[in-house]
């Protein structure tokens, strides 16, 4: 057993600190877009690969067949079934994970970079990507545990709050939304094939490594796991996004805390006003204890405990949301220092002391959050799905310090407008 032996050369990789790095790309002969970073300090070598097959890509009467094809992949292969797909990632002491979100579905690995095991998980992985049988037996059995699941979410204020807001800001679009129990229900086997054959093609993957290999082998390896991937070309993505218009949606519960979202469709990932967000909303509801929304509800006022605001960049439009739970009676004026901070910040912006400070702790957290190969392939499959620049992580500290208090400003009056702001209540009288 091998798993004892990566588990601990892990340990020993996030210790490191990558500076200057250089990510290599070129298309490969399948036509899967690859990047690359080649580093030796530890024999570890860590692959994704991203699809244009998150749950917008999936019509709403079968919403949850994005997120059951990907959970379907390592339930079984034409020459391995399940248990065995499980021995054989024990014995080589690889790791597959992955994961699907609105844009994305992704398969991950992560195995020791010697030729033994690497080449005994490659064929694993190659496998699980090109040759997955989709057991009925198994689409029951994750059909059963998925309805179970969002039953118990529907009972609980903060998921039926997360659902409920999503489907007010993206109203008729997929980014709007969930799956039902009535929806995941209605996915038979042929829905998974036909969505596995349309959007797990050569044409629309991204492969990510970064590890201790060469070029060449990162070459090989790239060719070596997509070449027999389905056919179906490149996928074509969700409708463009409308922006709701100015709501407060309450929704009946008998919780004694409301859950509050307020926010809207608001940035793009390859959007130019990504940095100046990203600055300002360190300072806003970003930055934890330093941040304005936290001062003024919760230290000045003691409506919350902790209230917070982001923005999530998309393919499309991502959220921007600011979030609270607080007492039902207090809502309206919790609701009201909300809108005083945000309509203030747009209007004014951070102080120079503010922007000083969201500054420092974005470029010198960055090392923190790409301290480890695990963490940096995170930062490259999401440089090469969304097609941001090969310099991103290398030119993000020189963003970040140019960012101005009126580029923030008026990124913020861009993108997050008033009259499409929506709020959204649980648990409210």
């Amino acid at each position: 057993m091998r798993i004892l032996p990566l588990l601990f050369i892990a340990l020993l990789a996030s210790a490191r600190v990558h500076a200057g790095v250089v990510i290599q790309h070129w298309i490969a002969p399948s036509g899967a877009k690859v990047y690359f970073v080649e580093t030796r300090v530890v024999p570890i070598l860590d692959v994704q690969i991203d699809f244009p097959a998150g749950g917008a890509y999936v019509p709403q009467a079968k919403s949850g067949l994005a997120g059951l094809t990907r959970g379907l992949l390592d339930t079984g292969t034409t020459d391995m079934d399940e248990e065995a797909i499980s021995a054989r990632l024990v014995d080589v002491g690889a790791r597959l994970g992955g994961g699907v979100d609105s844009d994305r579905a992704s398969v991950s690995l992560r195995t020791l970079s010697s030729a033994a095991e690497r080449n005994a998980a490659l064929d694993l992985m190659r496998s699980v990507l090109s040759s997955p049988t989709f057991p009925n037996q198994a689409l029951e059995r994750e059909k059963t545990r998925s309805i179970a699941s969002i039953r118990e979410a529907e009972t609980r204020p903060d998921s039926i709050a997360a659902k409920r807001f999503a489907a007010a800001i993206y109203p008729g679009h997929p980014y709007g939304t969930s799956p039902s129990p009535e929806s995941v229900a209605a996915i038979g086997r042929d829905d998974v094939v036909a969505f596995y054959r349309s959007h797990y093609g050569a044409a629309g993957a991204v492969v990510s490594i970064i590890g201790d290999v060469s070029r060449a082998e990162a070459e090989a390896i790239a060719q070596r796991l997509t070449e027999a991937l389905p056919s179906g070309g490149a996928v074509a993505p969700p409708a463009p996004v409308v922006k709701p218009v100015r709501q407060t949606v309450k929704v009946a519960h008998p919780a004694s805390q409301s859950h509050v979202h307020i926010g809207l469709p608001a940035i793009r990932r390859d959007d130019p006003d990504y940095f100046p967000l990203l600055v300002g909303n360190y300072s806003l509801g970003g930055g934890g204890f330093v941040s304005r929304l936290m001062k003024e509800v919760r230290e000045k006022r003691g409506y919350a405990y902790s209230v917070y605001s982001y923005f999530a960049p998309r393919k499309l439009e991502g959220p921007f949301e600011i979030g609270l739970q607080t007492r039902r009676e207090q809502v309206g004026d919790a609701l009201k220092v909300v809108a005083e901070v945000l309509d203030g910040y747009i209007a004014s912006g951070p102080t120079a002391q503010e922007l000083a400070a969201a500054k420092k702790n974005l470029i010198d957290g960055l090392a923190l959050r790409m301290d480890s190969n695990a963490k940096l392939l995170g930062y490259l499959s999401t440089i090469g799905f969304y097609g941001l620049p090969l310099t991103y992580l290398d030119e993000f500290p020189g963003r970040v310090r140019a960012v101005t208090a009126e580029q923030l400003r008026a990124a913020f009056a861009r993108h997050v407008k008033a009259e499409n702001l929506v709020t959204l209540i649980v648990a409210a009288d």
